[in-house]
């Protein structure tokens, strides 16, 4: 109910108690509903079919989901002076198997990896890419092999003018890629170098440069 903010009864009692008849579910979440604490204004709220949480009550994921997608529109995220820190985190309850669970954890995943990827990039655009490279990090440590996080430390990494530090990063993602999937950065991202003129993508003798650890 936290996530989605307004669930229907049957379907939050079914999902707590799903190995019991229905009527039993939901006479199990009557009694848990009525041994919830009395506050001002009340933890949960009923409305109709439906039971929804107080807008008073802080969830640490709706927090998350509308820093991201502010940030996804180019927007200023809503009461957050560092969008950066809001991004970071654990994922979406850690050691939880259940199907719902799952497939919530990855919508949340691929919403947080899109926002950090682009507040690098509107970083970088701002001049700032120490700032930029922090976020870009962020998102390679959550997952090594998404190319469009590397494309974003290689971009602040240009930004800055540092040729070097760009084609390093680039030859290790590539040779992490090429031991992990049997493939090659894409032309786009080969290209960016080649513009900046720090690769010659017809050269085959490419630098050993050491690899990171980012599993």
């Amino acid at each position: 109910m936290g996530l989605r903010r307004r669930v229907c009864r049957t379907v939050i009692a079914g999902t707590l108690w799903p190995e019991v008849t229905e009527e039993h579910a939901r006479g199990s979440l009557r009694t848990a509903l009525w041994k919830l604490p009395r506050t001002d204004p009340a933890l949960i709220r009923r409305g109709g079919g439906s039971l929804m949480i107080s807008p008073s009550l802080g969830v640490d994921v709706h927090d998350l989901t509308d820093t991201a997608l502010a940030v996804v529109k180019g927007r200023e995220p809503p009461g957050v002076r560092q969008p950066l820190g809001a991004l970071t985190g654990d994922d979406l309850l850690p050691g939880w198997d259940e199907e719902w669970v799952l497939v919530e954890r990855e919508r949340v995943r691929q919403l947080r990896l899109h926002a950090l990827d682009a507040l690098a990039e509107a970083l970088t655009l701002q001049g700032k890419p120490a700032l930029a490279l922090e976020a870009a990090w962020e998102s390679v440590r959550r997952e090594p092999l998404r190319e469009s996080a590397h494309r974003a430390v290689v971009t602040a990494h240009l930004a800055e003018g540092n040729l070097y530090e760009a084609l390093r990063h680039y030859e290790a993602f590539r040779r992490l890629l090429n031991e992990e999937l049997g493939v090659e950065p894409t032309s786009r991202f080969a290209g960016m170098l080649a513009r900046a003129g720090a690769l010659r993508t017809t050269d085959s003798r490419r630098e050993r440069v050491p690899l990171p650890d980012w599993r």
